[in-house]
């Protein structure tokens, strides 16, 4: 008898409310997904947050002294984001200002 091939794939079940499933499954036609796609990766989304969160950061004291000082220097202007942050808003310009 062939045996069967191992799976990769785990089954998650859960029970949800007829409002979140709706919820869930107009959010996930919006993006053009399936509802096990649009809710596989909003869990692993929230997953990798929170592992994020609790990871822990390792330096020697030579890198944690060079960390402190590059985070505790005077900030530095980048042309490009001033000149960026000087222009109005598409919803500030008026239609005088699109005819010019």
């Amino acid at each position: 008898m062939p045996r069967a091939a191992d799976r990769k794939d785990h089954p998650l079940s859960m029970r949800l409310p007829e409002a979140d499933i709706a919820m869930i499954d107009r959010a996930a036609g919006l993006r053009g997904r399936s509802r096990t796609e649009f809710v596989r990766d909003a869990a692993v989304r929230a997953a990798e947050d929170v592992l994020m969160e609790a990871a822990l950061v390792r330096m020697s004291p030579d890198g944690f002294e060079a960390f402190v000082a590059a985070i505790s220097a005077p900030a530095a202007a980048v042309p490009e984001m001033v000149e960026l942050l000087r222009r109005p808003a598409p919803w500030e310009v008026t239609r005088a200002d699109d005819r010019d």
